[in-house]
């Protein structure tokens, strides 16, 4: 009889706390997830709220599909805040989801939100969503199924017009630049990086639908609009946005015309 093959060990859960902070982990150092005990539905993580600068290109999303869910701080904070936005998570460890609901607040499935278990690529459908969030780690590795060429071709193909693709990146990912033209090349090089205010993260904005170039004085009106209306500091994420695009004194530059 033919040994047995090992089993595939799932990394622990792990959920600490201190300092009137929860935090999640997930087989490693790495904080996949916090929340403010004082505030649960607050971003409590730099990089989530820096995450919500796709608002400054797509204010008023309608249905969101997002591909991860860890502790559920940016499901929670779309779900308070968009009251006309229809949010489903797919997320592929079944022991997250009950860590989320059991100890970080995640409501209970409605009318207007759904948790799923089950693969993110598979939840990608044509034109099945106007915002697509994708925010998957093992530990600070990002899957390499949802950093394929397919993967992002079929995100360009799961949203409406417009619509927007807002991802999560560590900053020391070694594979970050290819990562980046793949996804380029999916959405005809509309992509913007932006770099986190404290967190070792950047965040990619893939548009669809977007001009191609947008004035740093329209950009700097709809921070001061969103700034105060969410409480995030939308005037920063927009001086960020200058480090690692293309742009020149009068506006930042979405999508690079050819040989450029």
């Amino acid at each position: 009889m033919p040994p047995a093959r090992p089993r595939h060990r799932r990394p622990p859960i792990t959920i600490s706390e201190s300092r009137g902070v929860r935090e999640l982990y997930i087989g490693g150092e790495a904080i996949q997830s916090a929340m403010r005990l004082d505030d649960p539905y607050a971003l409590a993580l730099d990089y989530t709220r820096c995450m919500m600068a796709f608002l400054l290109f797509h204010p008023e999303p309608r249905r969101a599909l997002m591909v991860g869910l860890g502790g559920g701080s940016l499901a929670k904070f779309l779900h308070r805040h968009f009251p006309h936005l229809r949010l489903r998570v797919r997320e592929r460890d079944e022991r997250v989801i009950a860590a989320a609901r059991a100890f970080f607040h995640v409501p209970a499935d409605d009318a207007r939100f759904s948790v799923e278990h089950g693969d993110g690529c598979e939840a990608l459908e044509p034109e099945c969503c106007d915002l697509l969030v994708v925010d998957g780690f093992e530990d600070e590795t990002t899957p390499a199924a949802l950093v394929s060429q397919a993967f992002f071709d079929a995100a360009w193909l799961a949203l409406e017009e417009p619509g927007v693709l807002v991802m999560n990146f560590m900053d020391d990912d070694r594979h970050l630049d290819r990562h980046l033209e793949r996804l380029e090349r999916a959405f005809g090089g509309a992509v913007l990086a932006l770099p986190a205010l404290a967190d070792p993260n950047i965040v990619a904005l893939a548009l669809k639908g977007a001009p191609a170039r947008i004035e740093w004085r329209e950009l700097r009106e709809r921070a001061k609009r969103l700034e105060a209306r969410y409480r995030l500091p939308f005037a920063r994420f927009v001086e960020r946005l200058r480090r690692m695009n293309r742009s020149d004194a009068r506006a930042l530059v979405v999508t690079p015309s050819p040989g450029a």
